[in-house]
C-alpha cells in the first residue's frame, strides 16, 4: 500500500482528499503545518508528498527545500492557490515533480498521483547489489555470490523494504506497520528477523531510537 503525506491546513479540503485517496487504496498521513510534516518524514517512509504552500510555521516551499537538501527524493506535488509564474518557478526550483493550481479537478489529481508513483516505482533498478548480495525486485529473491538464499516470508518482505530503501534509515514503526498486515508484530520479533538477516551477512545497521539501515560497507 502506497503511503502519502498530505500537508494541508484547510480542514474541509483535507477531509475530502483523505476520503478520495483512501478510496483509491492509499494510506494517508495528514498534517496541517510544515514543522509537523518535517517530523513525519523522520518517522515514516512516504511514496508521495502532496503539499499545500501557505501553511503555518514552515511553508510548503521551505519544507520541500529542506527535504531535498537532506537528500530525500520522495516524489512531491504542490496543490496551491498560488497561480503566478514566480510561484510556479519556485515550486519546481525547490524540487517539486508536479504543481497543480487550486481549484483542481479531483480526477486529474488522481491521474497525476498514480502516474508519479508509477514512475517512481519503475525507476528502481531491477537488481540492487550490496557487497556480495544481489536482490531481484522483479523476482523478489535474494542471492549471495549468485547463490539463491531462502528466506521466510517476513524476512523476505523485510529484505525487500530495506533494499528498496538502500542507504536510507527506515523507521521501525514503518517496518512494523508493513510487516504486520493485520497481525500484530512486536519490536522484539522485528529484532529477531533483523538479526537473522545479519547472520547471513546483510550489512544492516541499527539507528538507535529510529530504525534500521541497509548500506554499503
Amino acid at each position: 500500500m502506497s503511503k502519502i503525506l498530505l500537508l494541508e491546513d484547510d480542514p474541509i479540503l483535507s477531509e475530502t482528499l483523505i476520503e478520495l485517496l483512501a478510496s483509491e487504496g492509499f494510506e494517508v498521513f495528514h498534517v496541517s503545518d510544515g514543522e509537523a510534516a518535517l517530523d513525519a518524514t523522520f518517522l515514516h517512509h512516504f511514496n508521495l508528498l502532496l503539499l499545500d504552500v501557505n501553511v503555518p510555521f514552515l511553508n510548503g516551499f521551505e519544507f520541500l527545500k529542506s527535504l531535498r537538501q537532506s537528500g530525500d527524493k520522495t516524489p512531491a506535488i504542490f496543490i496551491t492557490s498560488l497561480s503566478d509564474v514566480a510561484s510556479l518557478a519556485n515550486g519546481f526550483d525547490v524540487g517539486a515533480d508536479d504543481y497543480i493550481k487550486k481549484p483542481f479537478d479531483f480526477d486529474e489529481l488522481l491521474i497525476r498521483i498514480h502516474a508519479l508513483i508509477k514512475k517512481s516505482f519503475n525507476s528502481y533498478i531491477d537488481e540492487i547489489c550490496v557487497d556480495t548480495f544481489k536482490f531481484s525486485i522483479d523476482k523478489n529473491e535474494l542471492y549471495q555470490n549468485g547463490t539463491f538464499i531462502a528466506l521466510s516470508p517476513y524476512e523476505l518482505q523485510l529484505t525487500n523494504i530495506l533494499f528498496k530503501n538502500l542507504d536510507k534509515t527506515v523507521p521501525k514503526e514503518e517496518l512494523l506497520n508493513e510487516l504486520s498486515q493485520g497481525s500484530e508484530m512486536s519490536e522484539g520479533a522485528l529484532r529477531v528477523h533483523i538479526n537473522k538477516l545479519r547472520k547471513i551477512g546483510l550489512p544492516i545497521t541499527t539507528i538507535k531510537g529510529i530504525g534500521y539501515r541497509l548500506a554499503h560497507t
